[in-house]
């Protein structure tokens, strides 16, 4: 089932969350944005994902039309389907430099030769319709090139890995986060051990303060809003992860 995240009538932002059931595989939300029947889907996943992705993006456009698919770094749960993307779709795919030349394993030779668009390392604003989707560097947060998303129009920011939230009862996954304690306990152990380092994180809240966000939506998880999204904010800046947390004692003979 698709969730309007934002709906002016000309601009909407869809969010497909029940794609991958039960323990399969980790949950995750694929993202549409759409504006004056242009569209771009974001992390749209794999062989799992597809199918009902594919329906779902249908009830909003031909397909066939789709302009880009957006991969913000290189996991399978991110864009391992962008084989069945590229023979069904007209779409460019849009992938961080640095991934450029891993990315078309996924694919058949020579197919991303003439269709794939390269994310700099700096970002970029990627036209769509009448708004440019900004990309924004969030590079080892988790992946060494790494990309969020930023709507100008709707104000939300696809963090992609950044707020991921892993809770049990999936039942909530459409109710937005008010307040971070609600899912504070199915964050912690992920950012702990995928994000590189306080370093960067501090890095990248510095980068997001200076945007106008009214909505924080995740690859994982339920979106933020309201005073969830200062919490979340102030939280990640101040966490210790990734390689702050390691010692000799992880690289030991086993």
């Amino acid at each position: 089932m698709s969730v309007e995240l934002y709906n002016d009538g000309d601009h909407k932002c869809i969010i497909f969350r029940d794609l991958v059931r039960g323990q399969e595989a980790v949950q995750a939300n694929q993202v549409l944005v759409y504006d004056h029947d242009h569209a771009a889907l974001i992390d749209p996943g794999g062989e799992l994902t597809y199918s009902g992705l594919f329906m779902g993006v249908g009830k909003y456009l031909n397909v066939k039309n789709l302009d880009y698919v957006v991969a913000s770094h290189q996991d399978p749960d991110i864009v391992a389907s962008l084989s069945k993307w590229l023979v069904g779709t007209n779409c460019k795919v849009v992938v961080p430099e640095l991934w450029a030349r891993f990315v078309p394993h996924f694919t058949r030779p020579g197919t991303m030769t003439e269709r794939g668009i390269s994310i700099p390392d700096k970002g970029m604003h990627l036209d769509l319709g009448s708004i440019k989707l900004m990309a924004l560097p969030a590079h080892f947060l988790h992946a060494e090139g790494n990309f969020n998303f930023y709507d100008p129009k709707s104000k939300i920011l696809f963090s992609g890995d950044m707020g991921a939230n892993l809770c049990k009862d999936q039942s909530l996954l459409d109710v937005p986060v008010q307040s971070l304690n609600e899912i504070t306990s199915c964050m912690e152990g992920f950012h702990r051990r995928y994000m590189n380092s306080n370093k960067v994180c501090r890095f990248w809240v510095n980068m997001i303060r200076q945007l106008d966000v009214q909505m924080i939506a995740p690859q994982h998880g339920r979106a933020l809003v309201g005073n969830a999204i200062e919490e979340f904010l102030t939280w990640i800046e101040n966490l210790e992860c990734g390689v702050d947390l390691f010692t000799q004692d992880h690289y030991k003979l086993p």
